[in-house]
């Protein structure tokens, strides 16, 4: 019984994410990789979500060292990369 308790207690606390990483090598390996896709004809948004999404390198061109690069990356790392660089477009961080 006191381990449901103790799970119903930890239902109702927020817990928090927090990812240590440079967001400008972060930023650099997407603008990277958006280039190799752009460059091989391939749409980068599609492929990007395909491969957080899923997982699979495949996704993403090995041109120009695409996928080697996205794949030095956390996908959680890439996630918050491009939320906060789309919050910071919106001025919603004002």
């Amino acid at each position: 019984m006191e381990d449901m308790e103790k799970t119903k207690d930890d239902l109702e606390k927020t817990q928090f994410f927090s990812v240590d990483v440079d967001s400008a090598s972060v930023k650099e390996i997407l603008h990277e990789v958006c280039d190799a896709m752009i460059d091989k004809g391939y749409n980068p948004v599609n492929q990007i979500v395909g491969y957080i999404m899923s997982g699979d390198p495949t996704y993403v061109t090995s041109h120009m060292g695409a996928r080697s690069k996205i794949m030095k990356v956390e996908r959680d790392e890439i996630v918050e990369e491009m939320l906060e660089e789309y919050i910071r477009a919106n001025h919603w961080d004002e």
